[in-house]
């Protein structure tokens, strides 16, 4: 799934998985092909620098082989390059894809085997943990290996997204950070962090307006991309419970919530995300940033196996179901 990072304060800490989805079909070949449709396709390499193939590659030196010659077919979705995840999602679904065709199972309990080796690609968890396990998901390193911690998801979330033409560079969004903060600053984002935290686990979605608000990473950015307060502010005063930069841009986040079940049976006076992605459309425009919007909701699942062959499933006693019928 595509994921959402920092929320705001939780700088590198912290992040949501959506439902916006790459698709990924791996078979073995008698040489590496790698064919990419969708977002990204003509941007991203098709050679073994692919982040899915080192992905696969990682898993398989995991299991103590080489990897075999593959053929890759991605379906892209999520936008690349933009702050919603997709080098996280190339990685967690080569680790996976590599895991399954290599036949190695590894531990959760007391080790997450598999955060481990995402978080040596990527470096930090706050993509890859919702990416693997859906969710809003908190991760850190306790100076010996990363763990992850599941928050609870609000029911009746609703993502709205502007997400600009043009890309983000996460190493140059990096750049502009400084290498050190004062306490003020820091006591600022921990205040913050720990709001967002409790909003989200006691559904009080009223404090995510300062839960979200921070001093590490968005002000130092916000020379980079003109459009972030404009559009930030134009979804609060359209009625957003929050907005931020997701990741490391240029992606604006909105949250918003509607009644309960289905969002399209429920009355436009029972939700908002129209108004709010209509403002925030508005007001890039005004700025002159090119964009569009996309309306999701947050998952609970993370990258997960749709098929396979051989099949999992016991033909004659056990049937194993995914949302693409029997694996």
């Amino acid at each position: 799934p595509a994921t959402s990072a920092n929320m705001g304060p939780g700088f590198d800490t912290i992040g949501m998985a959506l439902n916006v989805w790459n698709t990924m079909t791996v078979e073995r070949s008698d040489k590496l092909e790698i064919h990419v449709k969708g977002e990204g396709q003509g941007k991203v390499p098709v050679d073994d620098s692919n982040l899915v193939v080192f992905g696969v590659k990682t898993a398989f030196k995991h299991a103590g082989e080489e990897m075999p010659p593959l053929r890759f077919k991605c379906h892209n979705r999520i936008p690349f390059a933009r702050g919603l995840g997709s080098s996280s999602a190339g990685i967690v679904a080569g680790l996976l894809a590599g895991l399954v065709l290599s036949g190695k199972e590894v531990p959760v309990w007391g080790s997450e085997t598999f955060l481990q080796m995402a978080c040596e690609i990527e470096g930090h968890p706050d993509n890859v943990a919702p990416a693997i396990y859906g969710g809003i998901q908190l991760g850190m390193n306790n100076g010996e290996r990363w763990i992850s911690s599941r928050v609870q998801t609000p029911h009746g979330l609703q993502a709205i997204i502007f997400i600009p033409e043009s890309i983000g560079e996460t190493k140059a969004a990096r750049a502009v950070l400084p290498e050190t903060l004062t306490y003020k600053e820091a006591v600022y984002n921990i205040s913050r962090i720990s709001f967002l935290v409790n909003a989200l686990n006691t559904n009080n979605l009223y404090d995510l307006q300062w839960a979200t608000q921070d001093a590490l990473h968005q002000p130092q950015r916000s020379a980079q991309f003109s459009h972030m307060r404009p559009v930030i502010e134009a979804a609060m005063e359209a009625g957003a419970h929050c907005a931020y930069l997701s990741g490391a841009g240029p992606s604006i986040l909105a949250l918003t919530s509607s009644a309960a079940g289905d969002v399209f049976t429920q009355r436009q006076e029972e939700r908002n995300e129209q108004a709010v992605a209509d403002a925030m459309a508005k007001a890039a425009e005004v700025n002159g940033t090119p964009g569009r919007i996309f309306i999701t909701e947050p998952t609970q699942r993370g990258a997960h196996v749709l098929q396979a062959s051989p099949s999992f499933s016991d033909k004659g006693r056990i049937h194993l179901f995914r949302e693409a019928g029997e694996v």
